[in-house]
């Protein structure tokens, strides 16, 4: 195991732990997770609008909004940062129909925005610099999108559900940079000897359900705050 490979996995391990700790204090471990989540939360879910962008930031509602910048792979925190987000809120008595929450995936986070077909073939972990959480390697497939059970778990408190699928199903709204799919769908095409419209006709059809498309990372930023959200760094 490499010397960063070390690293992150017991800093993956507090953080977790931290979690469970704070799940405890706040009684939270009853909390809906995988496929009582998205029952339980089935009517928040945000529908992605590719012809208008603008338009869909329009669906930000409640009290309280918060947008997560991801800039690059960040082990699990750009999922778990939105989770805890929720959970505390729910926590300290506001209900999820007042929370909006956007995870803005750019520049190297963009790989999280595709499923599994692109990642073994175009070998994204290695591309993004993103890493199994489970194996600490270079992932062959989107860690987060509909995870395995077993795949995040909190010490006496066992899984948490911080897929995209997982978060989604709670109303958090993800969106994925334009620029940086142009710049690193021409890179891959690049080294791999492809057709860069092959390369990008692949990728789009490899997009995750609700995801939407953004002329950049910074642009999207820009509107979530204009809509009311405050800003927090994932990455």
């Amino acid at each position: 195991m490499k010397k960063n490979d070390q690293q992150q996995v017991p800093a993956r391990r507090r953080f977790l732990e931290t979690i469970a700790a704070g799940a405890a204090a706040f009684g939270l471990a009853s909390l809906p997770s995988g496929s009582k989540a998205e029952a339980y939360y089935a009517n928040n879910s945000v529908a992605a609008d590719d012809s208008n962008p603008d338009e869909w930031f329009k669906q930000i509602k409640g009290k309280h909004r918060m947008v997560f910048d991801a800039t690059q792979p960040h082990e699990i925190y750009p999922f778990a940062w939105p989770k805890v987000f929720l959970m505390t809120n729910q926590a300290t008595g506001t209900v999820p129909k007042d929370c909006s929450v956007v995870v803005v995936l750019r520049h190297t986070a963009i790989g999280y925005a595709m499923d599994d077909s692109v990642w073994g073939k175009y070998k994204l972990g290695e591309l993004f610099h993103a890493n199994d959480p489970k194996t600490g390697k270079a992932a062959e497939r989107n860690p987060f999108w509909k995870p395995k059970a077993d795949d995040f778990m909190v010490p006496g408190i066992g899984a948490v559900a911080i897929g995209i699928n997982d978060l989604q199903a709670e109303g958090v709204m993800f969106c994925y940079c334009q620029a940086a799919f142009a710049v690193y769908s021409a890179v891959t095409a690049d080294r791999m000897k492809m057709n860069v419209e092959d390369v990008r006709k692949e990728w789009s059809a490899a997009m995750l359900p609700g995801i939407q498309p953004v002329p950049s990372g910074v642009w999207a930023l820009g509107r979530a705050q204009e809509h009311g959200c405050g800003y927090i760094f994932a990455g």
